[in-house]
């Protein structure tokens, strides 16, 4: 039997037989008891035929006066705890320096010792790790799209719905370590699973570094960022025309007004699309923002021979309509 004690509101780790802890606390894998009820147990003698390692007076003499929680550790969760680190560092394909911080990383705080040893921390680095890194993504890959647009595809990869699908498809929630009142219930919510996202790559980022978990983000997200893009491009028809336009065209699209008509403070406004020397239909708008949108909409729909969204009516026609 080994123990490990401590002053009040610290737990200490025991490492027991498991058919003892059968017989006397229902086969835990991690459960709390009290000091008085270890004190009780071992007053009755109940673990001296364990082992020969330890040898007592009294249960004092290991457990302290003081009354507070003991937390309860099989050697077989000790095992099981291992596998998943095993498991963990091959779905992830990384090989930690530093296993302790995997293993913070994947510990629930309902399979913690405390809350500082579970992987809340890591969670709150990984949260600001991952958002650098997307951000950085974004940045670099989608020079067309304004700070709105890339803050709404960036939310929507970095979201907990987002995490813990990856996260799942992973493999991660099978290597997650928590306590035997979380265990009995294998649907793992999405925020628990999300969580351990984050915090694994906290711990890759503070073991490998920077370039470590960039390449790794990008391979567990390019789904995810894919799929935002798209659902981002499908109500911005000017990201959608300048992708169209940059990769089919090689030419970039611009907005030239054709038309400005109504009082200053009812204005309305006629534009049209124009790539290279092609000049598509043009559109009204009530503010140019939403012409260049309308425009951009009947370039994409002329370039794939589809009926216009926004066929050009007369200026007065515009002011009824609502912005895109």
């Amino acid at each position: 039997m080994i123990l490990a004690g401590g002053p009040a509101g610290r737990y200490a780790a025991i490492t027991v037989a498991h058919r003892w802890l059968g017989r006397s606390l229902g086969s835990p894998i991690h459960r709390r008891v009290t000091k008085s009820t270890l004190r009780e147990m071992l007053s009755r003698r109940l673990f001296l035929s364990l082992s020969n390692e330890i040898h007592v007076n009294s249960p004092d003499q290991l457990l302290g006066p003081e009354s507070t929680s003991v937390h309860l550790i099989d050697d077989a969760d000790a095992g099981d705890q291992d596998a998943k680190i095993r498991r963990c560092q091959d779905i992830i394909d990384y090989q930690f320096s530093d296993e302790t911080l995997l293993r913070a990383a994947l510990t629930h705080a309902s399979g913690a010792s405390n809350r500082l040893a579970s992987n809340e921390r890591l969670e709150f680095l990984g949260d600001a790790v991952l958002g650098l890194m997307v951000c950085e993504w974004l940045f670099e890959e989608y020079p067309e799209y304004n700070e709105g647009d890339l803050t709404k595809i960036k939310s929507a990869v970095v979201s907990r719905r987002s995490c813990g699908r990856v996260a799942c498809r992973l493999g991660l929630d099978r290597c997650l370590i928590v306590g035997r009142g979380v265990t009995r219930n294998r649907s793992y919510p999405r925020s628990l699973v999300s969580d351990v996202f984050e915090s694994v790559i906290a711990a890759i980022y503070l073991d490998g570094g920077r370039d470590a978990i960039r390449d790794r983000i990008r391979e567990w997200l390019q789904d995810e960022v894919d799929a935002a893009v798209e659902s981002q491009g499908a109500s911005n028809y000017k990201s959608s025309l300048q992708q169209h336009a940059q990769r089919d065209l090689a030419n970039t699209p611009v907005y030239q007004l054709v038309r400005e008509t109504g009082p200053d403070h009812r204005k309305a406004f006629l534009i049209s699309a124009v790539i290279g020397e092609q000049s598509f239909t043009p559109a009204w708008g009530n503010n140019k923002k939403d012409a260049e949108q309308r425009a951009a909409a009947n370039a994409l729909a002329e370039l794939r021979e589809e009926p216009l969204p926004y066929p050009s009516g007369a200026a007065g026609e515009s002011s009824s309509e609502t912005s895109v």
